[in-house]
């Protein structure tokens, strides 16, 4: 039974599964060789030491190993680590990715079924076989599902990518009506398919950070050629629908600071820009804003991204109803 570090408590035996984030050796004061571990799951980090048989684990395990320790946990400088007396690698197949990285609070496969259901919108026949070969690719269905939409800015955490996904879509459909000259049905399938690149960005079964493509050529690119993929295989597909949808996915980003080799040059990829931004911006400082409000505070800790705190006033639902506000006025006078 997965032990989480967050119910790890001091003096306690530990007998878990965690995964190796860092691990380094060191020498004690009297020249003793240990191992220091960082153990992490969903719920925090703790360190780890091996004081004792040191050259039976230097090789047993590496960084981004899932391992099975058993140990004890003791406080050091006023902090928790555990002090372990075996350890062994375990088997990625039998681990929960659930457990060692934060997951959307939302059902994965009904906001995948929701995701289908805005594409059935899309009544250009071109675009619509475009979707389904993407739904039809189950490979490609089962990494969307799980991936992070990012490192760590918005939607950081597995199914943050659909989540993401998801959400723009629907903005787009409460919003693109209020204008006119929209092509709704290219601004809903750049929705879908704009960021599906970040299934090969990120690498996410055991830490999450970029992969090697995603460092060398980003998630534009890889989404890019992912498009250009599945084109190939509508030989009918035309060329001018073909560079549209090309422009919403390297225009997303608004300008070349932010990722994107080219800014938005039509209304669908303008409006995709600013909801795409949106969504991010307002996730990214919702998820902020669980973790760096303090207590009693209704000021956030200093945002590095944005460069500055936020202000969280009384919650909405504290508040009086307006309907009570307005029986409570005084009436006229008769």
């Amino acid at each position: 039974m997965k032990t989480f570090i967050s119910e790890i408590k001091e003096n306690e035996n530990v007998d878990s599964i965690f995964l190796v984030k860092e691990k380094s050796s060191g020498l004690t004061k009297s020249g003793n060789v240990y191992l220091r571990l960082k153990l992490g799951d969903r719920t925090g980090e703790i360190e780890g030491r091996i004081w004792t048989s040191v050259e039976n684990f230097t090789h047993a395990f590496e960084k981004d190993d899932f391992v099975h320790l058993k140990g004890k946990a003791v406080s050091f400088q006023d902090h928790l680590q555990i002090n372990i007396n075996q350890i062994e690698q375990f088997k990625e197949e039998e681990i929960d990715l659930p457990d060692f990285f934060p997951k959307t609070e939302r059902d994965i496969d009904d906001m995948l079924r929701s995701l289908i259901e805005i594409g059935q919108e899309v009544k250009n026949p071109h675009l619509d076989r475009l979707l389904h070969l993407f739904w039809d690719d189950t490979d490609f269905v089962e990494r969307f599902k799980i991936a992070p939409a990012s490192k760590w800015i918005h939607h950081n955490y597995l199914g943050g990518l659909l989540e993401h996904t998801l959400s723009l879509a629907q903005l787009v459909l409460k919003n693109a009506c209020h204008y006119k000259g929209l092509n709704i049905d290219l601004l809903l399938a750049g929705s879908i398919l704009h960021d599906l690149g970040k299934i090969d960005e990120l690498s996410y079964r055991r830490s999450l950070d970029y992969s090697d493509e995603g460092r060398l050529l980003g998630h534009i690119i890889l989404g890019i050629e992912k498009i250009e993929e599945k084109i190939r295989q509508l030989p009918d597909f035309p060329k001018d629908l073909s560079t549209l949808v090309k422009h919403l996915i390297l225009s997303h980003h608004g300008q070349d600071i932010w990722g994107s080799p080219k800014k938005p040059m039509t209304l669908e990829a303008v409006m995709l820009h600013y909801l795409d931004d949106m969504d991010a911006k307002v996730n990214g400082i919702q998820q902020f804003l669980k973790v760096q409000l303090p207590e009693g505070s209704k000021w956030s800790a200093y945002h590095r991204i944005f460069d500055q705190s936020f202000y969280v006033p009384t919650p909405w639902e504290h508040l009086e109803p307006i309907d009570k506000i307005e029986k409570d006025k005084p009436g006229e006078a008769e």
